[in-house]
């Protein structure tokens, strides 16, 4: 009777390991978004939906699970593809707020399945598909990035501002620190390019970041129009 307890109590630690170490698989998210006008003034792909030029607003770029060393996981779950039927009363807020500026998918499904076999399914511990893109489009409301920058006098006009007064904006506007990634034009101006700012592991709480990802911003960097 002892040996059977003494077993009994090594299968349920082994199984209370084995669920902790599913639930723990990555310590954050970085939520990703894109300001189209940047994105278009260097990638020769560029090309619109089908529905014609989205808004000139800051789409979603990905909720990306990550860790606190810096890394994440990808390529998760290759037996869990991208199924629109999951996210069908989502489609037409993720066309809105998730649109594709690359050529071929005009539908934004090319994108949006990259997005959730290379980084949703590294959170299925958590989230399925459709909570994957619910808690991304909930987010994107949340933060508002776009009025953040506008209300603090920072207009997608083709000027440029301080690095330091984008990121004061929009720290002030959401409580919690970005990073900002920039590329460069052909005529090497540094461009704003996408926001990240980090969410806690339910994919629901803004948090600061643990790690920023690396590169770099010019102190002044251009926001160019869309």
């Amino acid at each position: 009777m002892k040996a059977n307890s003494s077993t009994l109590i090594k299968l349920l630690v082994l199984l209370c390991l084995s669920v902790l170490s599913v639930s723990q698989d990555f310590d954050f998210f970085y939520f990703v978004q894109q300001w189209p006008g940047s994105y278009c003034d260097t990638m020769t792909s560029c090309c619109y939906p089908t529905t014609g030029k989205p808004a000139a607003d800051f789409g979603i770029h990905g909720v990306w699970p990550n860790y606190n060393d810096g890394t994440y996981p990808k390529n998760c779950d290759a037996s869990s593809p991208y199924d629109p039927k999951k996210v069908a009363d989502l489609r037409s807020g993720m066309q809105k707020n998730w649109p594709t500026l690359a050529c071929p998918s005009g539908t934004g499904v090319a994108f949006w399945t990259h997005e959730w076999e290379k980084h949703g399914t590294c959170s299925e511990s958590l989230l399925d598909q459709h909570g994957y893109f619910q808690a991304a489009l909930d987010l994107k409301k949340q933060v508002n990035l776009l009025q953040a920058l506008t209300n603090a006098g920072i207009n997608p006009d083709g000027g440029s501002y301080s690095l330091s007064s984008v990121k004061s904006a929009i720290q002030d506007a959401v409580g919690f620190t970005p990073w900002i990634e920039c590329n460069t034009d052909t005529s090497r101006n540094s461009q704003l390019y996408q926001i990240y700012l980090c969410v806690d592991a339910s994919g629901k709480n803004l948090i600061d970041c643990p790690v920023f990802p690396r590169g770099k911003c010019d102190p002044e960097i251009e926001f160019p129009s869309f």
